[in-house]
């Protein structure tokens, strides 16, 4: 036999009883109608506006019985027009006997559920009131319906969340293993070049040395630069970045792309050329984000088709604001982190311009997703556009994406700039 005790801990709680508010001038209209639902429902009573929305307003009330006319010069409906606005989800039942068309239809818009004519009978005017209890409890259940849903929404949103964590660190390292590769592949090629000079039978003459230094000093700069990129996923792992890293130049950073670019293997049978700024100018943040956006920019556009193609990257230094009325998202256009960035002047506008096939209108809202690619299954990690968009959120810079079919993309990078140093 189960615990008595036990038994009334688990019992569910008692239903709550419906609370009905009734509202008329004639106190003997009251005291009949609190006769027919006093066993039904708990009352409130009022015999004036000023009462019926005190109560309301200080009560949980499911349902009201409102009369038409409460008083000289006082109209139920502006009653139930009140009673509305304080509590919107009230229902209430309008009763009278001197009703108009036009009366009527006004209480129906402002959300009375039924309306019942003088006189009625008790068992017309309870089949209304229980009619209006049961939408009321009905949107209850629906609102509480409505509440589960959204906490757990929240719950599958925080799971989402622990699972994004959970894969960052796989998605950093495959970024290390995709950003690292270009700057290898360079420091292989200068190698290599070095490894056939340095081991030819003639002597070595002048320019022989000239050229050896030269490599190795791009091997260094090269060495630095996969050292960067490391550092950098470090620092993201760690959870710290450099925000007083001193302004970069420009000059100095299409300087040290061109290379990067021009050994890279996706370049055969294409064209590139880099077109200095006509000034010089800082970037603010870190330079080797300003040369893995653009490096992954000329070779997302190398690969975005078999055929040849011409990849230019250029820009100028903006000396005003942007107006970022004019960016608006189109079957054309994608826009990254307008909202975020930088808009204060000077700016670093590069551009990164392809004369390849274009971005189809499906296609372009899903570019900067992680892991998406259009080049089949070996044709790419789908990395290249997930990290620039991740690299120029964290520069607090923005992007622009202009596309159209036959013709080719423009991607322009808008950056945070600073004057150098004299």
């Amino acid at each position: 036999m189960a615990d008595t005790k036990d038994s009334k801990t688990n019992a569910p709680a008692p239903k709550r009883r419906g609370t009905l508010l009734i509202v008329d001038d004639e106190v003997n209209v009251l005291e009949s109608l609190r006769w027919t639902f006093k066993d039904e429902y708990d009352l409130f009573m009022a015999k004036d506006m000023p009462t019926a929305l005190k109560l309301a307003q200080e009560n949980e009330i499911d349902a009201v019985l409102l009369d038409i006319r409460l008083g000289i010069g006082v109209s139920g409906v502006d009653v139930l027009e009140r009673l509305k606005f304080l509590k919107p989800d009230i229902e209430v039942v309008m009763i009278t006997g001197y009703a108009t068309e036009e009366t009527i239809l006004k209480a129906l818009r402002l959300g009375a559920c039924e309306y019942l004519h003088k006189p009625y009978e008790n068992e017309t005017i309870r089949a209304a009131v229980s009619k209006a209890m049961q939408r009321r409890t009905l949107e209850s259940d629906i609102s509480s319906s409505g509440e589960k849903i959204q906490q757990l929404i929240a719950e599958l949103q925080n799971q989402r969340v622990e699972e994004q964590i959970a894969r960052t660190r796989g998605d950093i390292f495959a970024s290390v293993i995709h950003d690292i590769n270009s700057p290898l592949c360079v420091i292989y090629a200068f190698v290599q070049s070095l490894h056939e000079r340095i081991n030819r039978t003639e002597p070595l003459e002048v320019e022989d040395l000239e050229f050896v230094k030269d490599r190795l000093d791009a091997l260094m700069r090269h060495t630095k630069n996969c050292a960067e990129i490391s550092r950098r996923y470090l620092d993201i792992l760690r959870n710290r970045s450099d925000k007083n890293a001193p302004p970069v130049s420009v000059s100095q950073l299409l300087k040290d792309l061109d290379p990067l670019v021009r050994f890279h293997p996706s370049l055969q049978g294409n064209e590139f050329s880099v077109t200095p700024f006509g000034e010089d100018v800082g970037v603010k943040g870190n330079g080797t984000d300003v040369i893995q956006i653009l490096k992954n920019l000329a070779v997302n556009a190398f690969q975005s088709s078999p055929q040849p193609k011409r990849v230019e990257i250029g820009g100028e230094v903006l000396r005003t604001p942007l107006d970022l009325m004019t960016f608006k998202d189109g079957p054309n256009d994608r826009l990254i982190n307008v909202d975020g960035m930088d808009n204060t002047a000077p700016l670093v506008k590069f551009q990164v311009r392809d004369t390849g096939p274009g971005i189809p209108a499906a296609v372009l809202p899903k570019i900067f997703q992680s892991y998406f690619t259009t080049k089949g299954p070996h044709g790419g990690t789908g990395l290249g556009l997930s990290i620039i968009q991740r690299l120029v959120k964290e520069d607090n810079g923005a992007l622009h994406c202009h596309t159209k079919i036959g013709e080719g993309t423009t991607f322009t990078v808008y950056l945070p700039g600073a004057e150098l140093a004299k």
